[in-house]
C-alpha cells in the first residue's frame, strides 16, 4: 500500500479546508497513492475556542457526507480530523474512509493536551482498537495520544502493522516528532505516519516535520519544520514481516512483571 501525508496550514473555513484536501487527494492519487492522512482537526482548525469547536462538530454528519465525495471521486481513502459531536462535549475526532466513500473507522482522542484540549473536547473512553483497511490491520492515535507508549503498544498487541496519527504539534516540541514517533515504530515493529500542520494559529507556531516511519524506526519520508508538503512511502508485508523477525520485543515481554508498582525504595536483586 502506499501512503500519502497532508502537511499543511490549518485552515479556519471548513469548505476551504475540504476543497484543499480534494487537492491534495487528487495529487495524492496521481502519484499513486491509497490513503491519504491530514493533521489533527484538519476542516476547520485546532486551536480556535470551545464555542468554535461545538459549531464545527454540529457540522460533521455534512462534512464527512463531503468527505465521502471526495473519497469516491479520487478513488482513495481518506483519514481526516475533525470536530465530532459529543453528549456534552465535542470530541476531538478522526474519520476513517475507504476508496468507495465507506466509513470504516472513527477515534476520539483519549489523551488532552493541556488547556486547549481540555476546554474544547471531552475525552475519548477508548483506544482506537485495530480494523482493516486496504488489507492492513490500522489502528489511531491522535498527537498527544501517541507519546504514551501503552497507546501504540497496545495497538500492537491487537494485531496492529499501521498506526496513523493525525496531530497539531506546536514548537518546541519537536522531539515528539523526531524522537518518539520512530521509538514508538521500532519498539513495536509497526508502521507509524504521523502527519502535522505548519504556520501559526492563535499563541500556537506548528512544527511540521511529518513524517512516516518503518517498523525499524527509519524515516521512509520526512518533512520540513516550516512548509507545507506531501509525503508518499510504500508499505510492504514481506517487509514488516522480515523486521519482525530481528525485533522480538513484542514475544519477549513480561508481561507478569509489569503493573505492580514497588513500594518506593524497595527492591530485589
Amino acid at each position: 500500500m502506499k501512503i500519502a501525508l497532508w502537511q499543511t496550514m490549518p485552515l479556519h473555513d471548513p469548505q476551504q479546508a475540504l476543497a484543499a484536501l480534494d487537492q491534495a487527494a487528487q495529487h495524492a492519487r496521481a502519484e499513486g497513492a491509497d490513503l491519504i492522512l491530514t493533521p489533527e482537526m484538519t476542516l476547520g482548525g485546532y486551536n480556535v475556542g470551545p464555542d468554535q469547536c461545538k459549531t464545527l462538530a454540529a457540522l460533521a454528519d455534512t462534512l464527512t457526507d463531503a468527505l465521502k465525495s471526495i473519497a469516491i471521486k479520487h478513488d482513495i481513502a481518506l483519514v481526516v480530523g475533525l470536530a465530532l459531536p459529543g453528549a456534552g462535549e465535542p470530541y476531538n475526532g478522526v474519520i476513517v474512509l475507504d476508496s468507495a466513500g465507506v466509513e470504516r473507522h472513527r477515534y476520539h482522542k483519549t489523551h488532552l493536551y493541556g488547556g486547549v484540549d481540555r476546554i474544547q473536547f471531552a475525552a475519548g473512553g477508548a483506544l482506537s482498537g485495530v480494523f482493516e483497511l486496504n488489507g492492513w490491520s490500522v489502528g489511531l492515535a491522535i498527537c498527544y495520544d501517541i507519546e504514551f507508549p501503552e497507546v501504540a503498544r497496545g495497538l500492537a498487541l491487537q494485531g496492529a502493522d499501521l498506526i496513523l496519527v493525525p496531530t497539531a504539534n506546536m514548537i518546541p516540541f519537536d522531539s515528539v516528532a523526531t524522537r518518539l514517533v520512530p521509538a514508538r515504530a521500532e519498539e513495536n515493529a509497526i508502521y507509524l505516519a504521523y502527519a502535522n500542520y505548519v504556520g501559526s494559529e492563535a499563541d500556537f507556531t506548528y512544527g511540521g516535520l511529518s513524517c512516516i516511519c518503518g517498523p525499524d524506526g527509519g524515516d521512509l519520508a520526512r518533512a520540513p519544520q516550516d512548509a507545507p508538503d506531501l509525503l508518499f512511502a510504500d508499505l510492504s508485508h514481506a517487509d514488516l514481516a522480515t523486521r519482525r523477525q530481528l525485533q522480538n520485543h513484542l514475544t519477549d515481554r513480561r508481561p507478569d512483571l509489569y503493573g505492580r508498582p514497588n513500594a518506593k525504595g524497595s527492591s530485589h536483586e
